[in-house]
């Protein structure tokens, strides 16, 4: 049928004048896919998986379907089937997926009963090809990808270009759909300033604040730091590391080192993943500040963008709510579970913002944090972005993981300060004292002898019982994370001011307080943990450098309801192996020694605990990859182990009667 006219889209119009042509749509999807591909030199290949991807809708039941006909069509198989046709198998394997997942996401290769290889040997599908009609499917491609695939990972390598190319067509298939069927919201996108515009607006605000800091010694080792940052920027793209203790200001000293990145190779956007919500929404408020509400977007699952600020903000919500679909901003701060749940995922609205990723500066602070049991997945996914997408990864913590043993051969992260032993103990501001064991009324009345003071345990039954022995005289606080999340910011304003004020004030805590919380006791007492959560505790002790010592006690409880949970007994027998012989549990010595004893204790099988690496690798072979099982797994990890071990402090906006989430 020459003179038949297929259509991608259509409107309420009857005589189909507005509707949108397929051939127009495809071409469309086509050339934007390319402009994203070819951020890690795939042009050609996200080109031609913009001209596959509806193939389908060239059949006569598709059309009838766009004229009203309730019957659901499969429009996403038919160009899965002339890729594999069309093409060297590996490549038309690679295709078929992205294919045939742009709507109902990567599936499992499977098997002739289920999967993409069942799709692609169905035999039931509506004839489509009058495409050739009107389109032509590229014929030169390249003979092999431009990847340089990990040692022992190439399974991994390919599956992650799979999810990359995936990004690359699903983006730009919903930005295209977007501005036939909402031009209004399509015209809302892409309002951001250059890279020089950014930097410039960086360099005004630091220039002005360092005018009017003091000199003192401790401004002074800031804007050493501040200055190696930026001139670490200078270096080419890889891995990096920023060792800075806690008031060092690592976060505009990372952001520095991060402009100055981009502006010197012409990336294109930074990322700044922080493990909680309530560090994001400080640091996201502080880089809205600096440079501007429309180039920085705040994505987590408590986000609000209605309800951010009015001074805060020069661009609408809408604009935000936007972007947050596909991550299209200069800076974006964002949550672990966000951005590696995003990197395993095999759903269309999560992988629409992975070519994002691709030419950008990706920060990972309190990098400690990175989930230990998923942690060479993670590891492996960032060096994907660092050796085969142009990217730069900056482990940005006080207390540094030891990665470099596990980022595999090829990979060493480069330290961004001069000498991270030396600013330790310029910042050093706690002593740290080993109690032993304590039972409930020695513990309580060690507190009761403060005017002011901090405990922190591992269980909230164990909290509870303490906050009822310290009696209801004076200024007494219990937090947990079963407080509705408004209520515990409320109380948490309430401590400050009562320490502001030099006021008798006692807070019995779970170890949601060592999350990001700005809060500086004069006295803390821990119970035995990991290292990495003893430097947090001791981040919230003479925070602010006013006292010449603040005083760190950590203890363990004999009590029975002050056992931990598995994973904590764990990280604190590890904590105690590392204290042994060493007169500074929070020395950079000992937490190195720390990370090295658990990731050995984990190293068979628990630094991966769901086997998602040897998933990409079982059946490479036939580039049979299990896409949906991958992301299932790890969803399910991460829903399980940070809500129950890392629980966010803060959760802005949220109702009452909602949970509070890391994501």
């Amino acid at each position: 049928m020459p003179d038949t006219i297929y259509y991608a889209h259509s409107t309420e119009t009857p005589d189909k004048s507005d509707w949108q042509l397929l051939k127009e749509h495809l071409i469309n999807v086509a050339e934007r896919a390319s402009e994203f591909g070819k951020d890690f030199n795939a042009g050609p290949v996200a080109y031609t998986s913009g001209i596959l991807h509806d193939l389908g809708k060239y059949s006569a039941d598709f059309q009838k379907r766009l004229e009203g006909n309730p019957r659901r069509v499969d429009h996403s198989t038919a160009g899965a089937i002339e890729a594999c046709k069309k093409y060297q198998k590996a490549l038309g394997l690679i295709f078929a997926y992205v294919v045939s997942g742009h709507h109902g996401g990567l599936l499992n290769y499977g098997s002739i009963a289920d999967g993409l290889k069942k799709r692609l040997h169905s035999d039931g599908l509506p004839d489509y090809s009058a495409y050739r009609t009107e389109i032509a499917i590229p014929d030169n491609m390249p003979s092999n990808l431009s990847l340089r695939p990990q040692p022992g990972k190439p399974g991994f390598s390919i599956s992650f270009f799979t999810r990359m190319l995936f990004s690359c067509l699903v983006d730009a298939d919903s930005l295209d759909t977007e501005r036939f069927v909402d031009p209004t919201s399509s015209s809302i996108r892409g309002n951001c300033e250059s890279t020089d515009a950014l930097y410039e607006k960086f360099e005004e605000f630091m220039h002005k604040m360092n005018s009017q800091a003091k000199d003192t010694p401790i401004n002074r080792e800031r804007r050493s730091i501040f200055n190696q940052c930026v001139s670490a920027g200078q270096s080419p793209p890889g891995f990096f590391t920023l060792t800075v203790p806690t008031g060092g200001g690592k976060t505009l000293s990372s952001m520095a080192f991060a402009l100055e990145h981009l502006k010197r190779h012409k990336l294109k956007r930074i990322f700044y993943v922080i493990p909680y919500t309530s560090i994001i929404e400080q640091n996201a408020h502080v880089f809205r500040k600096v440079l501007g509400g429309r180039n920085v977007l705040e994505h987590h699952s408590n986000f609000d963008a209605d309800k951010i600020e009015s001074d805060d903000m020069d661009t609408g919500a809408e604009a935000l709510k936007l972007a947050s679909e596909n991550w299209d901003m200069p800076i974006v701060v964002t949550t672990n579970v966000q951005f590696f749940e995003s990197l395993f995922s095999n759903r269309r609205s999560r992988c629409r913002k992975l070519h994002n990723l691709a030419k950008s500066v990706i920060i990972l602070d309190e990098a400690q944090m990175l989930p230990t049991g998923y942690l060479l997945p993670c590891l492996a996914a960032l060096s994907e972005l660092v050796c085969n997408y142009g990217s730069t990864v900056v482990i940005c913590t006080a207390t540094q993981p030891k990665l470099n043993d596990l980022l595999g051969k090829g990979f060493c992260a480069r330290e961004i300060v001069d000498s991270p032993e030396q600013l330790y103990e310029t910042f050093r501001r706690v002593s740290v004292t080993d109690l032993g064991s304590l039972d409930d009324k020695e513990l309580i009345d060690r507190i009761g002898v403060h005017r002011q003071a901090l405990c922190i345990v591992n269980t909230r039954k164990h909290a509870k019982v303490l906050f009822d022995g310290l009696g209801a005289s004076g200024n007494r606080y219990h937090l947990s994370a079963r407080m509705c999340p408004v209520h515990r910011r409320e109380k948490i304003a309430e401590i400050k001011q009562l320490l502001k004020e030099g006021k008798d004030c006692k807070v019995i805590s779970t170890q949601l307080i060592e999350a990001g919380v700005d809060i500086d006791f004069p006295v803390v007492y821990r119970t035995m943990t990991g290292i990495d959560s003893i430097a947090q505790a001791a981040g919230r002790c003479n925070r602010e450098g006013t006292l010449r010592n603040g005083e760190v006690f950590i203890f363990r409880s004999s009590e029975r309801h002050g056992k931990a949970t598995s994973w904590q007994n764990l990280t604190a027998e590890i904590g105690e192996m590392a204290l042994r012989g060493s007169d500074d549990p929070l020395s950079l010595t000992t937490v190195s020694r720390y990370f090295e004893k658990l990731y050995h204790y984990k190293e068979d099988g628990g630094l991966d605990e769901k086997s998602i690496l040897p998933l990409t690798e079982e059946r490479i072979r036939e580039l049979a990859f299990p896409f949906e099982d991958i992301a299932e797994k790890f969803r399910e990890f991460l829903l399980t182990h940070l809500f129950l071990h890392r629980v966010s402090i803060s959760a802005s906006h949220t109702p009452k009667s909602a949970p509070v989430s890391p994501l």
